[in-house]
């Protein structure tokens, strides 16, 4: 690699690619997250490549440029500030908190109830569209021809294209920032940089690739409040491979977690009581990290496509353990 640009002084970039490749101490796993999200890469794409190349620190700071392109030099500043315990880490963000609200009590009190909500028309259909061909490319895949649904190139039903200006309408989308900012009760928030969805029709040669429900995160309690959130790039209804969780799980998620008598809580089948959450063409569906989710056997005739986004802030509480 050839070094065109440098980067600027972001904390704890050697002290990752050391702990890759040079058997140094693993970063804490929240610091880990803000540094890639604020290098604009997906974690999973930075792992792979630092296991596998084992790059100088030289080679590294190349690969990230030429992967993800120059950080914002804000964010840089407000990463630093967050990772070194600066006075500044908890910041505001003016122009989000200056915005209306865009979810209203009617949105907020079903959020109470069932723990999640939909943001409808987050962006235009034109930008989903955009969005909509990264898939198409990727893949290799072309939407009228059934044929090429199932090729090679998906992992599962995701999509890891991680970088695009096309990508980048959701994440710095100021509706789908202050749908966050009300959740959270704070404007001061990072992005996640994330994949892609595809899920294309069950048929007899072609099984779900998707996941039983499921969390993301630890079972271990308290179980922290965090977001997750996937934006719908066709119109999908509740065949077509939609969202689907069970609603108001999170009320009763530690009773439940009290009486299950030795059976372990990621082996129980609650499929019986999920819904699926259909929405149309830009619509972003929020729900809460400690409800049971995943997408659901797409039963009708086309591909349902989605990208994942999601805004969490610098403190995010995150257990020591995973249950």
């Amino acid at each position: 690699m050839s070094v065109t640009a440098a980067l600027p002084r972001i904390a704890h970039l050697d002290d990752l690619r050391r702990a890759f490749v040079a058997g140094g101490e693993p970063l804490p796993e929240i610091t880990t997250r803000l540094l890639l999200d604020t290098l604009g890469l997906g974690n999973r794409q930075a792992f792979d490549f630092l296991a596998r190349a084992r790059p100088t620190q030289e080679e590294f700071e190349q690969w990230v440029i030429e992967t993800a392109g120059m950080p914002d030099p804000d964010l840089v500043v407000r990463y630093n500030a967050a990772v070194e315990a600066h006075a500044a880490a908890r910041s505001t963000e003016p122009d989000i908190d200056r915005l209306p609200n865009v979810l209203s009590e009617a949105d907020l009190t079903q959020w109470e109830r069932d723990g999640y909500v939909i943001l409808h028309d987050a962006i235009s259909r034109e930008a989903c569209a955009e969005v909509a061909r990264l898939v198409w490319d990727f893949l290799d895949a072309c939407a009228d021809e059934p044929v090429s649904w199932y090729g090679k190139g998906a992992e599962g039903i995701m999509v890891p294209v991680y970088q695009h200006p096309a990508l980048e309408v959701g994440r710095r989308s100021p509706r789908v920032r202050k749908a966050f900012a009300q959740l959270w009760g704070r404007s001061d928030l990072w992005v996640t940089i994330d994949q892609l969805g595809f899920n294309p029709p069950v048929t007899e040669h072609s099984a779900f690739k998707g996941s039983d429900l499921h969390w993301d995160v630890s079972l271990a309690r308290p179980i922290p409040f965090a977001t997750q959130a996937l934006l719908y790039l066709t119109d999908t209804s509740t065949d077509h491979g939609a969202f689907r969780c069970v609603p108001g799980f999170h009320h009763r998620l530690d009773a439940w977690l009290d009486n299950l008598d030795g059976q372990l809580p990621r082996e129980v089948d609650l499929s019986d009581e999920a819904v699926c959450v259909p929405g149309r063409v830009g619509d972003l569906v929020i729900w809460r990290q400690d409800l049971p989710h995943g997408a659901s056997p797409n039963r009708a005739d086309r591909p349902r496509l989605v990208q994942y986004l999601n805004f969490y802030p610098p403190d995010l509480e995150m257990a020591d353990q995973w249950l």
